[in-house]
């Protein structure tokens, strides 16, 4: 089990998709934040100023879903355990997940196709 507290987890993560997705997200918020009596936070983003993207971290397992109302749509990734997860692999992941819902067009127009 994690032994990080959220501050760091959340410092990790926000900078690794900051590295990968650059300015295709923008808009933080951390939120339900807490290391007692366990480590859980939710960060919410927007992805390609398409998306409001939500990333659920709780007692190591985390993921991403792009809220929809008061839901969720899940988005698959193979790295479901922060203590064995690739942070690279994750965000490239999410970024196939992200890029496929979104038209081409949208992204040709941006220069992120």
């Amino acid at each position: 089990m994690q032994n990080k507290g959220y501050e760091t987890i959340k410092n990790e993560i926000k900078n690794a998709l900051k590295k990968h997705f650059d300015d295709r997200i923008s808009s933080f918020s951390v939120f339900g934040q807490t290391d007692i009596p366990y480590t859980m936070f939710s960060l919410q983003f927007t992805a390609y100023n398409y998306f409001n993207v939500i990333l659920n971290y709780d007692r190591g397992s985390f993921g991403c879903s792009i809220v929809n109302g008061d839901a969720g749509l899940g988005l698959k990734n193979s790295q479901q355990w922060y203590d064995e997860a690739d942070l690279d692999v994750f965000c490239k992941e999410l970024r196939e997940q992200l890029e496929l819902r979104i038209p081409d067009k949208f992204l040709e127009y941006h220069g992120w196709k």
